[in-house]
């Protein structure tokens, strides 16, 4: 065998003569199929260079001989006959990774070919032109093994002995193309962003062909795009695909599905080929601006909202996604700019629209605003397509409410002096009521916050004034918390804080600072200091008071040295400074003091003293000239004209009532024993104590009216049933009452009218007294 050709055949040389054998490899191999191939040896040895056995014997060196057969070889056998088998020497076939789909074979003589000639030996060492058939067990796959390796050896068939050495030969596997490209993935997914020029890649797909690249085209992959145009388009030797289509828009359209081939052969007609599919996201680019879906917003808010209270929200549409449709808003515009504030809210990217300052129906009823809304993300590619903001109107109108008084200021100092009289004003609150239609106001006090009720205030105007003497030293500051309702709603309230500062006069006399337990020495000597005494006082300023002392008159023996305070008005008091007077030694030191002590009253001057004594005199001076005027006023005539005419007059021994009283009973009844009745008992009372009720004995008929009313009051005073107290008793016969003012209980009035004592104050200084008892205040008609 010298060569071989593409069309499995093959050419071997013998005595100088070639000759050229067929090689059948047809493709699709299958298992079993017979190798046919014819060579020639010249030896003595009668003996083969090729041999069949599936034998895996052992590996010897061989000459080596490569044989090519093609991978699509079909399993088969050779078309020799058997039958012309002649003789037969087996071979065996060794080889490094033998195995199916390679069996063993036979040899035969191949008389046909007269050309094998060779020399002729004897009939027994005849050389025989045999012929080794080789088999395929299985399909072959170039894929899984490109070329396989095998060792031959002939055997005497009698002597089942070798006849040469092994001889090695390869056999290869040519490719052909029964394998179409494959992709990795069956589904690629990709995104490219919106408005992207033509071009723009977006993904490469790359396909693969497990046949042999170096032989022939069945591995060359041309990639073609079958579904997706005309959006997109792939490059065929590459497999990128890239965008066709200009600005595509991802609010039209956002998925694209796209199908690719991949085809070996180069693309030409009947190469195999593969598909995959690739879907396309179109990702989102800040290309369109937000928009109000209204010009003009109406909103609605109390004008009791407190500040940062939200009244409403405003939305501005953006068709973008993401952080591409985040939208600022602020306030750009308008009469309200400094009554309203906006705050953009994140998450539902709304504009938030809050109180900033108070409000007020009555100043102002409606509002203006103009609100923007404005990308954050504004990619400048994109800024041919306008500005990336819009504007609204939003028009807030003021609801009115029922509001509470308010008071002219935030809180009130009023100070006085704590030697003012009681009811003196010390200050005036003011409030009003807000609303367009106002309502008369009501004050008050929080008495929680005045428990001794040492103030009160005026109802109608707000007036605070004194109920009670104040004190500075018991507390300088008063704080009081007044109340102004309305009184058409008292529900609504407000409550303002008043100070009332307490000033400070001088209406404290001073006092001494401690106790003094002073005593001098009997031999003591003019001049010399006995004590330093320190005196004290509750009036300001606290620890700054300068005080003078002096000594009364009756103790001449000591003097105290003045420091000529002048203070006004001066207050002044008197202490008790107790000194002993002791025997002493030559130093001073006390060695025995008496019981006695003298007792020297500090602290009054003499003009003091004056003072009081005069007050005292003209004191007693008024109350005699007061009671000396009583005494000489004329008594009232009984008759104070000449018309005045009664027609019965009667005359006594001493004085009585007039006329109105002699109707009040009859003198013939009184005279009359048979008028007096017996004596009944009260239905009212329970008596206590049982009696039997006798019959009083009648007057004889002379009998004198005044015995007789002595006889009955003895009577009623001895009788155990008769009330202790002023009760009204009923009489058998009484006459009309009297005009004359009676000062019994059971005249005293029972209507609110009579327990009216007001007039008491227009009555004159002299009756002051009887007024605060029974007048009563303003404060008390308030509460």
């Amino acid at each position: 065998m010298k060569e071989g050709d593409t069309n499995h055949r093959m050419q071997t040389a013998g005595k100088g003569k070639e000759t050229e054998s067929p090689l059948k490899l047809p493709e699709g191999m299958q298992p079993y199929q017979l190798l046919d191939f014819k060579l020639l040896t010249f030896n003595s040895y009668k003996t083969m260079n090729l041999c069949c056995f599936n034998s895996l014997e052992q590996e010897f060196p061989a000459v080596l001989m490569d044989q090519s057969i093609a991978e699509s070889y079909v399993a088969g056998k050779s078309s020799d006959s058997e039958a012309e088998i002649l003789k037969l020497d087996y071979y065996s076939l060794h080889g490094k990774g033998i195995k199916p789909p390679w069996s063993s074979g036979h040899l035969q003589l191949d008389e046909e070919d007269e050309d094998a000639a060779f020399s002729t030996p004897t009939a027994e060492d005849r050389t025989l032109l045999k012929t080794c058939d080789i088999h395929a067990t299985r399909r072959i796959d170039r894929e899984e093994k490109a070329f396989y390796t095998l060792r031959a050896q002939a055997i005497n068939r009698r002597t089942l002995r070798p006849v040469e050495p092994e001889s090695e030969f390869v056999i290869k596997i040519h490719d052909i193309n029964d394998n179409e490209p494959t992709f990795p993935e069956e589904i690629y997914t990709a995104s490219v962003p919106e408005m992207s020029v033509v071009g723009t890649s977006v993904v490469q797909v790359t396909a693969t062909d497990a046949d042999d690249p170096s032989y022939g085209n069945s591995a060359r992959v041309i990639y073609s795009i079958l579904q997706g145009q005309p959006y997109f388009s792939v490059e065929p030797e590459t497999g990128i695909i890239r965008t066709a289509l200009p600005n595509m828009n991802r609010e039209n359209r956002e998925q694209y599905q796209v199908v690719i081939q991949a085809k070996d052969m180069g693309g030409q007609m009947g190469g195999l080929s593969g598909t995959t599919t690739v879907n396309i996201t179109l990702t989102d680019v800040n290309d369109n601006p937000p928009r109000f879906p209204q010009n003009t917003i109406h909103l609605r808010v109390l004008e009791s909202s407190p500040v940062g209270t939200a009244i409403g929200s405003v939305k501005a549409t953006d068709a973008d996604t993401g952080k591409n449709a985040e939208v600022e808003y602020r306030i750009i515009d308008g009469d309200g700019t400094d009554m309203f504030d906006i705050v953009t809210e994140k998450d539902t990217q709304e504009g938030i629209i809050t109180v900033k300052q108070p409000l007020d129906y009555e100043s102002r009823r409606l509002y203006t605003l103009k609100v923007e809304a404005e990308n954050t993300h504004v990619d400048p590619r994109f800024y041919y397509l306008g500005p990336f903001k819009d504007t609204t109107i939003v028009k807030i109108s003021i609801e009115d409410v029922d509001e509470p008084p308010i008071f002219s200021r935030s809180s009130y100092l009023f100070e006085v002096h704590e030697d003012i009289e009681v009811g003196t004003i010390i200050g005036t609150v003011m409030a009003r009521d807000p609303d367009s239609i106002s309502s008369p106001i009501r004050f008050s006090l929080d008495r929680h916050t005045d428990l001794d009720r040492i103030f009160n205030i005026h109802s109608g105007n707000g007036s605070l004034y004194t109920s009670k003497p104040l004190d500075r030293e018991l507390s300088q500051w008063h704080n009081l918390t007044v109340i102004a309702a309305e009184i058409n709603n008292p529900k609504e309230t407000t409550r303002v804080a008043v100070f009332v500062r307490i000033l400070d006069v001088n209406d404290n006399a001073p006092q001494f600072a401690v106790f003094y337990d002073t005593f001098v020495c009997e031999n003591a000597r003019p001049g010399q200091l006995i004590q330093t005494i320190s005196a004290v006082d509750k009036d300001d300023p606290l620890g700054g008071q300068k005080f003078f002392f002096s000594l009364a008159a009756v103790n001449p023996n000591f003097t105290v040295q003045d420091n000529e305070d002048n203070d006004y008005p001066i207050q002044s008091s008197t202490g008790t400074l107790t000194i002993r007077v002791c025997a002493c030694d030559s130093q001073g030191n006390m060695q025995s003091c008496s019981a006695e002590a003298l007792l020297l009253p500090a602290g009054l001057s003499t003009g003091a003293l004056i003072a009081i004594l005069l007050c005292i005199i003209i004191l007693l001076v008024i109350v005699v000239l007061f009671a000396a005027l009583k005494r000489q006023r004329k008594k009232e005539p009984l008759i104070l004209s000449k018309e005045d005419i009664r027609d019965n007059i009667v005359s006594y021994n001493d004085e009585g009532g007039g006329e109105e009283d002699t109707q009040a009973f009859d003198i013939g009844t009184l005279r009359n024993p048979a008028a007096i009745e017996e004596k009944k008992l009260r239905r009212d009372i329970i008596p206590e104590t049982l009696f039997i009720p006798r019959r009083t004995p009648t007057a004889p008929d002379n009998t004198d009216v005044r015995d007789f009313i002595n006889e009955r009051l003895k009577e009623h005073d001895l009788d155990p049933t008769a009330p202790p107290y002023d009760s009204l008793a009923t009489y058998a016969y009484e006459g009309n009452d009297s005009i004359a003012e009676s000062l019994s209980s059971l005249e005293s009035g029972t209507t609110e009218g009579d327990q009216n004592y007001d007039y008491l104050r227009e009555w004159g200084p002299r009756f002051n007294k009887l007024a605060e008892m029974y007048g009563g205040g303003e404060s008390d008609k308030d509460s």
